[in-house]
């Protein structure tokens, strides 16, 4: 499952007059060849948000096309719908849904406000801060109470919102709150107690 991938988010801005390097769909790319490399999953799921906007698919150059082809081909892909690419890509195949309940899950881009037992989103964007001896750092994380899971955003340059954000309010029991917080080598889990 792949969250948030904002592909060519920065054509996306420079069609806008805003300019910021071109470099995050070939990095986003790259970091899912090597999950997918890494993995080997029969299908995919991409949580929404796959593409920056609605026209984002037709600026995709043909190395990005390419390379975006051979991580789907002999698999199952699913694509979310999500509030900046509310059609998914139609030329680049794949299974277009707005939700997918596979079993006890429901995968869907947005989290809804009443807690839903199995449910995976993303669109938050969640990070977690702790401070450990006087350093504050901040990283990416997915966010979980045991009922539901927000992912973080996997795209390059995505950014992140804080899991103490008032956007998180009312999305989890915050006794039960954990921060699986992506490090360098591995995974760290933090109480979310301990978050600031």
């Amino acid at each position: 499952v792949f969250s948030d991938l904002h592909l060519e988010k920065g054509s996306s801005h420079a069609v806008r007059g805003r300019l910021i390097p071109p470099y995050d769909t070939g990095a986003t790319l790259g970091m899912m060849q090597d999950c997918i490399h890494r993995w080997q999953p029969r299908t995919v799921i991409s949580l929404g948000d796959s593409f920056h906007d609605g026209e984002a698919e037709a600026r995709l150059p043909d190395r990005f096309r390419d390379a975006l082809s051979a991580c789907m081909k002999g698999r199952e892909w699913v694509w979310i719908s999500g509030n900046h690419d509310p059609c998914p890509p139609a030329a680049l195949g794949g299974i277009a849904a707005d939700m997918l309940a596979l079993g006890p899950l429901t995968f869907r881009h947005e989290p809804l406000p009443a807690a839903i037992e199995g449910e995976i989103s993303g669109h938050l964007h969640p990070q977690a801060r702790i401070v450990r001896r006087g350093k504050s750092v901040r990283r990416r994380c997915f966010a979980s109470d045991g009922s539901r899971l927000i992912m973080p955003a996997f795209g390059a340059f995505t950014g992140g919102l804080n899991i103490r954000d008032r956007a998180f309010e009312g999305l989890f029991d915050l006794s039960r709150l954990h921060a699986h917080v992506m490090g360098r080598e591995r995974i760290y889990t933090i109480d979310g107690r301990q978050l600031v």
